[in-house]
C-alpha cells in the first residue's frame, strides 16, 4: 500500500515538468489526482500518461472561474482533498528598463494571484489534517539579473525565511486552526527549487 493510499490530490499545471512528476509519484503511491493545465491538448496528453486515477481539468489559475470549475468537478465527483499542490508558476526575463505593467500583471496574476486563489478556493473541500504545498524559487532569494519580477511574485509566496544558498528544500509551517483556513488544522510547504530544465521558460510551467 502507497503513502498515499485514498488520498486526493490537486495539482496545478500537472502537464508537465514538477507538476507531471508529482502527479505520476502521488498516483503510484495510491492518491487520485486532479491535474490542470491551460492547453488541453497537453493536459489529455498528461492524463494518458499517468493513466489511472486522474482527472484533468483544463483552465488558467489566473481566472477565478476557471479555479470555480475545477473546484466544482471536484466536489461533484463526491471527492474532498488531502493536498493542494499549488504549482503552476510563469517565469519571463526582462532587464528592469524593459519591464511593461503588461509583464509585470501577467507574472504576478499567475504566480501570486494564481497561487493565492488556488489554495483559498480549496478550502471548502480540504479536509482536516490535510497539506498545502507552493511551488517557491531561489529567485526569491537571490537576485538574478532581468529576472526582478518573477523573483518578487515568489518572495510574495514564501511562507517563511530561509538562506539563499538553499537551492532545493521545504520551509514548514504548520497553521493553527483559526479563521483564516475556517478551522482547518493544516500544513504548507514551499519548496523551493534552482533552475529546472523543462519547457520553454516563457511559458506557464
Amino acid at each position: 500500500m502507497g503513502k498515499l493510499q485514498g488520498k486526493v490530490a490537486v495539482i496545478t499545471r500537472g502537464t508537465t515538468g514538477i507538476g507531471f512528476a508529482a502527479a505520476k509519484i502521488f498516483v503510484e503511491e495510491g492518491a487520485y489526482v486532479f491535474i490542470t493545465g491551460r492547453r488541453q491538448k497537453e493536459l489529455d496528453e498528461a492524463v494518458k500518461a499517468i493513466g489511472a486515477n486522474v482527472t484533468g481539468v483544463q483552465g488558467d489559475v489566473s481566472k477565478l472561474a476557471d479555479l470555480d470549475r475545477l473546484y466544482e468537478t471536484i466536489n461533484a465527483e463526491g471527492r474532498r482533498i488531502d493536498v493542494v499542490f499549488a504549482n503552476a508558476g510563469l517565469g519571463e526575463f526582462a532587464a528592469l528598463g524593459s519591464v511593461t505593467e503588461e509583464h509585470f500583471d501577467r507574472l504576478f496574476n499567475i504566480n501570486v494571484k494564481g497561487a493565492l486563489f488556488t489554495v483559498q478556493k480549496a478550502l471548502p473541500l480540504l479536509n482536516d489534517g490535510g497539506s498545502i504545498v507552493l511551488t517557491g524559487s531561489v529567485a526569491s532569494a537571490k537576485g538574478t539579473p532581468a529576472f526582478w519580477v518573477y523573483g518578487a511574485t515568489k518572495a510574495a509566496i514564501q511562507l517563511d525565511d530561509v538562506q539563499a544558498a538553499i537551492i532545493v528544500g521545504t520551509v514548514d509551517q504548520t497553521v493553527g486552526a483559526d479563521e483564516d483556513v475556517g478551522g482547518l488544522e493544516i500544513k504548507s510547504t514551499v519548496v523551493r527549487v534552482g533552475s529546472l530544465s523543462t519547457s520553454d521558460l516563457a511559458t506557464e510551467f
